[in-house]
């Protein structure tokens, strides 16, 4: 039997948030809670959220082609994207209910029911949050990982705004309500921007985390020797997929099938530590001062010629 793909757990998203969506909205109707409302409104944007977070996941899967030679993985950073500013949509949205009901504060009725269901709601999304941050991690995918840290933050969310009840109920203090709900209203914008951080630092190509550059360090050290050297090593990630280049510097004497073993061995240990890789090796002679040389992203001879041309 084959295990759940990144696509299933979508779906288990987009479930869990039709079903919160009708449980919190009828905890707001039978209380008048602004802090309840809050916490619905949230509960659409994780709806929206998932339904962003399937089709990014469904596009991300598609193989590679002539126009995105390197596959769609990146697919993945729309939906973490679109779901940071939805977070932060939601909060604008929130806080604006809840100054409007600070001052002007409203009698809340029938608590115990609604704050039953608030509970039943919360729950739900606990258990979910936690399978799809379980998933996101097996399968390395930022779109569950992002969806999972969502449904905490509402989990948070929904805490809050029954403590908030209690204390209105408790205190008969009406005010304690909308003040919850702007305090979780700059909750969730926090964890919004949170997540464009971690999307732009993605689509701009940032490194693999140290952990797997170590582990890749200490493959590179198993065949180095005095006449087999490596550097220039660069990675980044794309959705799922990682991407890892270095040059390798073997004797000049070497032939080519020589080169390629030594390649295809290094190639296949960093991919038995690290799936869905793809390795690209560049072979130069060891003896050559010029491959010494050629570090930087910018090789030193395309500097070069492009000098002569603007002397040109």
């Amino acid at each position: 039997m084959s295990s759940p793909t990144a696509r299933s757990y979508a779906f288990l998203s987009i479930a869990a948030a039709i079903i919160t969506i009708a449980l919190k909205f009828g905890a707001y109707q039978l209380t008048g809670s602004v802090g309840l409302l809050s916490d619905a409104i949230e509960s659409i944007v994780n709806l929206l959220a998932a339904l962003v977070a399937l089709w990014a996941l469904t596009y991300a899967d598609k193989p590679a082609d002539a126009e995105h030679a390197f596959g769609h993985s990146k697919a993945e950073y729309f939906s973490s994207g679109a779901e940071g500013a939805l977070i932060i949509v939601a909060a604008i949205s929130i806080a604006v209910e809840a100054w409007g009901r600070l001052l002007h504060p409203e009698p809340l009725t029938q608590l115990g029911f609604g704050l039953t269901l608030s509970l039943f709601a919360t729950a739900i999304n606990g258990v979910v949050a936690f399978i799809l941050l379980r998933a996101g991690r097996r399968l390395r995918s930022i779109t569950l990982r992002a969806d999972a840290h969502h449904l905490f933050t509402d989990v948070v969310t929904s805490g809050g705004v029954i403590v908030g009840i209690l204390l209105v109920k408790l205190t008969g203090t009406l005010v304690f309500d909308p003040i919850v709900a702007l305090i979780v209203a700059a909750n969730i914008t926090w964890t919004g921007f949170r997540l464009l951080r971690e999307t732009s630092s993605a689509l701009l190509d940032a490194a693999l985390p140290k952990k797997e550059i170590d582990a890749i360090k200490s493959i590179l050290n198993e065949y180095k020797r005095q006449d087999i050297q490596f550097h220039a090593l660069r990675t980044r990630t794309a959705g799922t997929r990682r991407f890892v280049s270095f040059h390798v510097l073997v004797p000049g004497s070497w032939t080519v099938q020589q080169g390629h073993d030594l390649c295809e061995a290094i190639e296949l240990a960093i991919l038995g530590v690290l799936p869905s890789t793809h390795v690209t090796t560049h072979l130069e002679p060891v003896e050559d001062p010029v491959s010494w040389d050629d570090l930087e992203l910018e090789r030193p001879s395309n500097q070069k010629m492009q000098d002569m041309s603007a002397r040109d």
